[in-house]
């Protein structure tokens, strides 16, 4: 997907905005409207919504980040909002947003309130106080999260296609299908690095808050960092209830005595088979003694 052209017109109407060296966002929506940038979402790509949007987020955050004139740091702010409020996605995609280039965010602001340039703290409140922001140190190859959940969506759909074929289609099947019953949800989908991850995030939001809220007030936002369940909980339930249902299969169908059956077999066979060494052993040792 080339996107230089989107990032080339963001370019031309920040530049536009700086070379007016004007710093308040009614002249902003002057150039916007002038160069009818709205338009920029006709030519919006047909899939990979979410990489195109994070792509266009994150050429504004570099802006706004930069250490270029207060007007190219402010043209970035703004074509940030703005962006978000007109995107045609519903739901709206949000702006992935580090807790580094939060305190960049934090230092635009700093720095605008010197200069008695008000309305980036009113702006920056409204951005927090409609979640405009996913927060955390998140690496843009890794943002597309709406498009790699359908993507794995597909992936899944046609691996659930194969397996129907290959379970019920090919006499290896009934080996398979035991080995999918028997599997371990837990362990298949790693609930101890999800659990991880999913507490780091909820750090990451929660200090996030906090310095946001050493600029602006966030009383009205301070609920995001609390009473959520973090993700991974919710996983390891779904693991938890997949053990339980397993279990519940077993006692119905009466597998889990063919699983002891089979475990039982499988040590009858390893001790039959050392018994078959020792023979072996016993057998040359005494076929050396009688050349002897």
């Amino acid at each position: 997907m080339d996107l230089k052209p989107f990032k080339l017109d963001i370019d031309e109407l920040i530049n536009d905005f700086a070379e007016k060296n004007q710093s308040s966002f009614t002249e902003w929506k002057k150039v916007w409207l002038s160069r009818k940038f709205s338009l920029l979402f006709e030519a919006k790509p047909p899939t990979k919504h979410a990489f195109f949007m994070q792509s266009l987020y994150g050429h504004c955050i570099g802006y706004m980040i930069s250490t270029d004139s207060m007007q190219h740091r402010l043209g970035g702010l703004y074509c940030l909002y703005c962006l978000h409020e007109i995107q045609p996605f519903k739901p709206p995609f949000k702006a992935y947003l580090s807790v580094g280039e939060l305190t960049s965010l934090r230092h635009l602001v700093v720095d605008a309130r010197n200069m008695n340039i008000r309305v980036v703290s009113t702006l920056v409140k409204a951005m927090l106080e409609k979640n405009i922001f996913l927060l955390g140190a998140v690496d843009l190859r890794e943002a597309a999260v709406k498009e790699r959940v359908d993507e794995l969506t597909d992936i899944q759909n046609a691996r659930i296609q194969s397996a129907y074929n290959k379970l019920f289609s090919e006499p290896s099947g009934q080996a398979k299908l035991e080995d999918y019953v028997h599997m371990d949800l837990g362990k298949e989908i790693n609930v101890d690095a999800i659990m991880k991850i999913s507490k780091d995030y909820a750090v990451a939001k929660e200090l996030a808050i906090t310095e946001a809220s050493k600029i602006v007030d966030v009383q009205d936002i301070k609920h995001i960092a609390k009473g959520d369940k973090l993700i991974g909980e919710v996983v390891r339930k779904c693991a938890e209830d997949w053990n339980t249902q397993k279990q519940l299969f077993y006692q119905r169908t009466g597998m889990d005595q063919k699983v002891s059956i089979e475990k039982s077999n499988e040590a009858d066979e390893e001790h039959e088979e050392g018994n078959a060494n020792n023979f072996t052993d016993e057998l040359e040792q005494m076929l050396y003694n009688t050349e002897d």
